[in-house]
């Protein structure tokens, strides 16, 4: 699905505004990233324009080991830039939440594989599989270095007031986990968060440099508890004001705006194609 929270793991329910709303989005300027989509590659990397073609980022290749770092050499001096600072909090807390999980877990373990770009960037997937509790737990990180063009930029940036001709350079950092549990009374999660970063530079071709956060996290649960639902918002709502006691509400509208999809009207095209999944047999 494509929000404010670019959530990397679509739903097909429908919603309704008398459910319990268990998705929590909180990303400070949501309509730069409704044009976005998720990558389909194996690493879940961070994210991509709807146009398959809109976003250039090369091929992965595995690497036996971990990097010490997955910046360029020209970002990577600078230990205190905004870049370094979000790589090094990604792999600190892919540690962290893994860790966790094992110790959750009690016999699962982790298995990790590496990956880079030719031209800069890179990513850990870490995977634990069949374990005790979770049947399969994903937590992965990328650090990726691509190029779109000006039109793609103009509706992430959802404004065309300083757009300039020619490719535009982008930085893309984040995390994205997908824990299964066994046990079908307890909900499966997800978040993912994220860092994204034009990189021309005011005088070049393309746009001047933007960046902006985004990310989300959401339940999922095959039976709703309600106690569970009241756990789930209450750490957001937590973690929210710290910084400021607005944020949780505002946050939480736009994700019940968002995931809120109202039913088709009966015999329009959407209402087929819905009822052609559903009764797939009356269209054979």
């Amino acid at each position: 699905s494509s929000s404010s929270s670019l959530s990397l793991f679509p739903f097909s329910s429908y919603s309704c505004s008398k459910q319990p709303q268990l998705r929590f989005c909180p990303s400070p300027t949501p309509t730069r990233l409704t044009h976005f989509t998720p990558l389909t590659t194996p690493n879940y990397p961070i994210g991509k324009l709807m146009t398959p073609s809109a976003v250039s980022i090369e091929k992965e290749t595995m690497i036996s080991e971990r990097p010490h770092t997955f910046l360029r050499e020209t970002d990577g001096k600078d230990d205190g830039s905004i870049r370094a600072r979000f790589q090094r909090m990604i792999m600190e807390v892919q540690d962290s939440v893994c860790g966790a999980l094992e110790a959750l877990d009690g016999t699962g373990k982790f298995k990790e594989d590496s990956w880079t770009r030719p031209g800069g960037g890179g990513g850990i997937s870490r995977v634990l599989q069949d374990g005790a509790v979770f049947e399969k737990a994903g937590v992965n990180i990328s650090v990726v270095y691509g190029v779109m063009p000006p039109e793609a930029y103009r509706a992430a940036k959802a404004a065309a007031t300083d757009l300039k001709p020619g490719p535009v350079p982008f930085f893309a950092a984040g995390i994205s986990s997908v824990l299964h549990p066994k046990n079908p009374f307890a909900p499966t999660l997800h978040f993912n968060y994220r860092y994204f970063e034009t990189d021309a530079s005011k005088d070049a071709p393309g746009a001047p440099r933007q960046w902006w956060f985004g990310g989300g996290t959401d339940l999922t649960p095959a039976y709703i508890f309600e106690e569970d639902v009241k756990h789930f918002h209450s750490i957001q709502k937590r973690a929210c004001d710290k910084f400021d006691s607005s944020f949780y509400p505002r946050f939480k509208k736009w994700c019940d705006d968002y995931f809120y999809i109202k039913k088709p009207e009966e015999g329009s095209e959407e209402w087929k194609l819905l009822d052609a999944c559903i009764n797939p047999k009356e269209w054979i």
